[in-house]
């Protein structure tokens, strides 16, 4: 049966991933350390399969804070060779570790003093023995019912080139902040865009002074829709006035409730957030406190503005 086959290969590249881990030794520190200290790029090369997966590592290091470009072995030999220059670090693929057009390439590297990290099945193979620091992505069988189309190895090379970009972007100590650089766009981009990005601001603002009355409070509320108004002293946050603040109101003091002012009904110590936070923080912040938004402060609790949840939702991290 087909469900019966999926669970065979899922198993056996499970399988191909957790053989990996007790690999992680001194020559994959040895490899961390040559890429962390390359001075130009990160080279990768792989044909075929692993010509693929390299070009997905390349990706990942290039994102992650670690240039990287994917070189063709075979288009290499016909003038893309100059892609390569020293500072570089050439990062190979080959389970067999004998392919032709990445022996290629050892001419270049050799003249030019560039390291030569292999990912590779084999640790005996022409490519293994040439490269400065070997790791073995060996795996014990091809999730193939012939055992013959890359499979198992593909994953394990991918999942090598992934632990090598993670552990090159911890040892470079890179930030959200960085992140946030080289992901302007896409759902990523959203996710990491700023609170200043979002508040809502001036004439956008709900606002209100302490000793505002409370009919000119729900005005204020009614006409910029966020269901809430802040409350400001010279420029500084005192406290927020919700629709569930006037509710409660109501019930209390139903007669002379509209002769109150925004002091009277207001919480004197909002949920903030600082203007530099990411969007996603904000809406951790409010799924945390259960309310729907949160005000934005600089120092001294001076006023900036406010995020609303929907503004988050148009950004569609739910």
């Amino acid at each position: 049966m087909s469900s019966e086959t999926a669970r065979r290969v899922l198993r056996i590249e499970a399988e191909a991933i957790a053989g990996l881990v007790d690999r992680i030794d001194e020559r994959f520190e040895q490899a961390v350390k040559l890429l962390l200290g390359c001075q130009g790029r990160v080279v990768v090369t792989g044909m075929g399969k692993s010509g693929l997966i390299g070009r997905k590592i390349a990706a990942t290091l290039s994102s992650t804070g670690t240039p990287a470009i994917f070189l063709h072995p075979a288009e290499a030999q016909h003038g893309d060779l100059g892609m390569m220059v020293r500072g570089d670090v050439l990062l190979g693929i080959s389970y067999g570790g004998d392919t032709e057009e990445i022996v290629g390439l050892l001419d270049r590297t050799k003249r030019l003093g560039i390291p030569l990290v292999m990912l590779t099945g084999s640790l005996r193979s022409t490519l293994a023995m040439a490269s400065t620091v070997a790791l073995d992505i060996s795996v014990r069988e091809e999730a193939c019912s012939l055992n013959l189309a890359p499979t198992a190895s593909t994953t394990a090379a991918l999942a090598m080139g992934d632990a090598l970009a993670i552990a090159l972007l911890d040892r470079r100590g890179f930030r959200e902040e960085d992140f946030a650089a080289l992901h302007p766009s896409g759902r990523l981009g959203k996710k990491l865009q700023r609170v200043a990005n979002l508040m809502h601001v001036g004439e956008r603002l709900p606002r209100v002074r302490p000793d505002t009355p409370v009919p000119d409070v729900i005005y204020e509320m009614s006409r910029k829709g966020l269901g809430m108004t802040v409350v400001e002293d010279g420029g500084r946050l005192v406290g927020v006035v919700t629709d569930g603040d006037l509710r409660r109101l109501m019930e209390k003091r139903r007669a002379g409730a509209l002769d109150l002012t925004a002091a009277d009904c207001m919480t004197p110590d909002p949920v903030t957030i600082a203007r530099d936070e990411f969007a996603a923080a904000a809406l951790r912040l409010m799924e945390e406190k259960k309310i729907t938004s949160v005000v934005v402060v600089g120092g001294d609790r001076q006023l900036e503005g406010v995020v609303h949840l929907h503004d988050l939702w148009t950004l569609e991290l739910f």
